[in-house]
Order: structure tokens, then sequence, then C-alpha cells
């Protein structure tokens, strides 16, 4: 076998080349070297600002991939500049090729385009040459939103014999006699409660193209719609009063308060349901509803008479549900953030072991997500109900080592004082360790609200209520919030009988389309 030094020339010029050679080429190696490094510190540090941030709050701990896009979202544009930097440098046929991954959704319009060769005679002999075949790419493509006019001609047709004049009705609009198409209302509708927009600055985004509308006049868009959608509002409420069960919270919500020259605390009441946890057969859904207070009086509004199981945090209200017709499930999230803000110090083994533990809980729930309710109860019986008396006597036992008066004791006492209502999950496998499905559905309206600063109004957080109620259960169901809107809202102007209503709810509507979908 030939060693390294057998390969090395013999001729004296020819060696001091071949080092030369080899040094140049570690000399690149190195600066290539020392570059990466410096890449990977600079993204190493700002990683540790993302983690830092997630360090700050338990949702971000326990939801990174949701909570932290921002931050990454950063460090992924820094890698990427980098790449393409790098990539710029090296000649074009050694350029990377970007693979495409994954398929683009089949629904998409597609536009065939064809490159050819400028010249198609061979470059050898001089002639015709013929396809053998073509390679196929596809990459997404987006026009941008554009306005259009829909002129509506209605001829008039007349007898000469009789002189008898036909004419086709006017199909009802929203806005009668007004500009927008129900498409049109339905993308105001979505842009601000579902993409969080604000109607002033859709107004300077008309603008752009030409198009002059205030900001008041698509509010008015927005009151028409809400009051033409509120019968289905109804019918979406007692859907899910039919539900075996519901998650409820509430959020504050500041509403302008005219006559005293400033805001209000209103609130947003939310009741949501999910049964594919335990692939139980109701689609998921939420309702909003908007109130004046948090008291008790509003909670039975929102539930009427609910008979089922409430699954929610330990406010007062929620407790003094009557217990003849509504089973309580308490939420495990809500005493696990309270642990996570005493540990996050580093300085609390206390609320450490406590949190371990309830991971434990979580890590068996993630194995039986999907499940039936009977497989559920049996793996908690078998596997969750050891740990959660484990954590019980653990919890009782440090609570005889505190400060019976610490804000520590407090927060250790929390489990204890609602344990009827945490454990209530180890019996029945519909419910959930936790009330998350109504936490997120609230998420999207606290950004809204962000942008907004406040409602106008207590009837303006009403309409909210309306409008984001569709929106999010169009979201639950993967349904195109706008399309839907534009269809419900047409039919609604044309006189949909009440009695169909439920034929318009998200997943009813989505369900009826599958056939054309299908057939398109």
């Amino acid at each position: 076998m030939a060693s390294a030094a057998d390969s090395l020339p013999d001729d004296v010029e020819a060696l001091r080349a071949f080092a030369l050679n080899v040094i140049v080429e570690r000399d690149a190696a190195v600066a290539e070297r020392d570059k990466l490094v410096e890449i990977n510190d600079r993204l190493r540090r700002l990683l540790r600002k993302a983690q830092g941030f997630e360090a700050k709050s338990e949702k971000l701990a326990r939801l990174p991939a949701d909570q932290l896009n921002l931050a990454l979202e950063d460090i992924e544009q820094a890698i990427a500049k980098n790449e393409a930097v790098e990539e710029k440098k090296s000649p074009a046929g050694e350029r990377r090729r970007k693979i495409n991954r994954g398929a683009l959704p089949a629904h998409l319009p597609r536009i065939h385009e064809t490159v050819a060769p400028d010249d198609t005679a061979c470059p050898c002999c001089n002639g015709p040459m013929h396809v053998i075949g073509e390679e196929t790419s596809e990459r997404l493509d987006v026009v941008p939103a554009q306005y259009r006019v829909i002129v509506t001609h209605r001829p008039k047709l007349a007898c000469r014999a009789c002189e008898k004049i036909v004419e086709a009705p006017a199909p009802e609009h929203l806005i009668k006699s007004g500009l927008p198409t129900e498409g049109l209302v339905a993308s105001v509708l979505v842009a601000k409660y579902g993409w969080h927009l604000p109607l002033y600055r859709q107004a300077k985004m008309m603008l752009s193209q030409g198009i002059e509308l205030d900001r008041s006049t698509l509010a008015f868009w927005v009151g028409y719609a809400a009051a033409e959608l509120e019968p289905l509002y109804a019918r979406l409420k007692a859907n899910l009063l039919t539900s075996a069960k519901l998650a409820v919270d509430e959020t504050p919500v500041p509403v302008l308060d005219p006559g005293r020259g400033k805001t209000k605390t209103g609130y947003f009441w939310a009741m949501a349901r999910d049964d594919r946890p335990w692939s139980g057969p109701d689609p998921p859904a939420v309702f909003y509803s908007y109130a004046p207070g948090r008291g008790g009086e509003h909670l039975k509004d929102l539930l009427g008479d609910y008979r089922g199981i409430v699954q929610c945090d330990g406010y007062a209200p929620y407790k003094n549900l009557p217990r003849d017709r509504i089973t309580i499930a308490f939420c495990w999230s809500h005493w696990r953030r309270d642990l996570f803000d005493k540990a996050k110090g580093g300085d609390a083994p206390i609320a450490t072991q406590a949190l371990a533990r309830i991971a434990q809980l979580y890590e068996i729930e993630a194995k039986i997500r999907g499940k039936n309710a009977d497989e559920r109860r049996a793996v908690r019986q078998a596997q969750t109900a050891p740990l959660v008396n484990a954590l019980k006597s653990f919890v009782e036992h440090q609570l005889t080592q505190v400060s019976r008066k610490s804000e520590f004791a407090t927060v250790l006492r929390y489990g204890p004082r609602h344990w009827d209502g945490l454990v209530r999950f180890l019996d029945d496998g519909r419910i959930e360790m936790d009330t998350n499905i109504v936490e997120r559905s609230m998420r999207p309206q606290a950004l809204t609200k962000k942008n907004a600063l406040f409602a106008g109004h207590d009837d303006g957080g009403q309409n909210w209520a309306i409008l984001a109620s569709l929106i999010e259960c169009c979201k639950l169901n993967a349904i195109e919030p706008q399309a839907y809107l534009a269809d419900v809202l047409t039919r609604l102007v044309n006189l949909w009988p009440n009695n169909r209503l439920h034929e318009l709810l998200p997943w009813a509507w989505a369900k009826a389309r599958q056939p054309e979908q299908r057939a398109a």
C-alpha cells in the first residue's frame, strides 16, 4: 500500500509548489472556521436572549413553539442572511440548491410558464432538436389584494304582443344601495377580528389603491354585519350548550366611557369545546360574550341551564355553579403557573420539585392524547393516580415546613384547596388537565385588544364578541374565514330560513361544500 510520502512529487520545485498549495488551503480552511465560529457565537448570543425571554414566563416555557416565534424569527433571519452572503460568494455553478420541502396545496391555481432555449438547433450539427422530457418545478407566488368593481346588469324583457315587461329581481345586499359586496365586508371583518388590523389602518391601505373610504364607513359596515350575524351567533351558543364538557374563562377588556372621559373595564367571557383529545364527536368551537362586569350573574347569563362538565380556574363564581347539574373540574395550569413564578428565581426547591412532579402527569397526558375516553381513564387510573397521590402527600408535608402566612404557602395551598376539582380528570377520560383550549382562544382577542387599545362602547364589545366567535370557530376547524363570512352573509341577507341556521355553523357549512370542492 502506498504511503502519503510516496504520493509526494520528487522534483524540488514541484514539492515547494505542493507545500505552498497546502498552506493556502490550510489558511482558507482556518479563515472559514473562524468565520463560522464568529457566526455561531453571534447566533448563540441571540439564542441566549430568547431563552432569557422564555425564562420570564411559565407560558413561554411550556409552549416555546407558540410563544417564542418573534424571538426565533430574528435568529432564523440571521441564519438565512449569513447563508445568503456565503452563497453569493460561491461561483454560480457551486451554489447550493434550495429544496422545496413538501408539496404545495393542490387546490391552488397553477400558472404554467415555459422556459425554452432561444435556439432550438443542435449546437453540434445545427440540426433540429426535439423534446425528450422536461424538468418541472413549483414556486409559491402571491397576487396582492386586488379590488374590483362588480357591475350587475338586469336586462328588461318586453313582450311585443301584450307589452308585458319582465326583469329579474335585484338580489338583496347587506349594505343596500352601498358600495361593498358581502365579500368586501367579510374581508374587513376578518382583517379586524381575525388578524387584528384596526379599521383606520385598513382605510389607509385602501387609500394606497386610490379608494377613499374613511374609518366611520368601515365601522358602519361592521355594525350591519354584526346585526345580520347575530341570530347565527345565538345558534352557535345553543350548540355549545349541548356539549358534554366546556372550558370557561374571562378576561378584562378596556371600554371607552364617554361620560367620564376615560376607559372602564368590561369583560370578555368565553366558553370553548375541544373533544379532539378524547376523539369525541363534536367539532371544536368557541363562543365569546361581552359583559360590563365579572360577577356571577354574567357567568349565569353565559351558561344558562347548561348541564355537563365545566372546566375552569378557582375564581369564586365558578365555585358557586349549581352542583346538581354542573360538574366542576379545575385547571392544573393555574397552579403550575404560580409554582413556576416561585421557582424561576432558582431558590425554591419545593416549587421546583412540585413542578417536576406535575410535569410527569403531563408526560402521561401527551401519550394518551387522541385516544378514546375509556382508554384515557384506564391509563390515568393505572399510571397517573399514584403520582397524583404522591404529589398530594408531598405538598401536605411541605406545608408543615413553611410559614402559614407566607406567600409561598398560599401558592402551595391552592392545590389542596381545589383538590377534588383538580383530580376529577382521573375518573373521566373526557376531562383535560387544564383549560388551555379556552386560554388559547383568548389570545387572539388579547392581540385585537392590544392593537385597538379599547372597545369604543359596550355595544361595540358585543359586536366584537359576535364576529370573533364565528371567525375563531373557522380557524379551529381549518376553514378560511373570509370565504365563509362572504357566503354566509349573502345567504342571510337573501332570507335564509331561521330553522336552517344550524346549516350555516362553520363546520356544517364546510361539510356541505365538500362535494363542490371535490368536483372542482
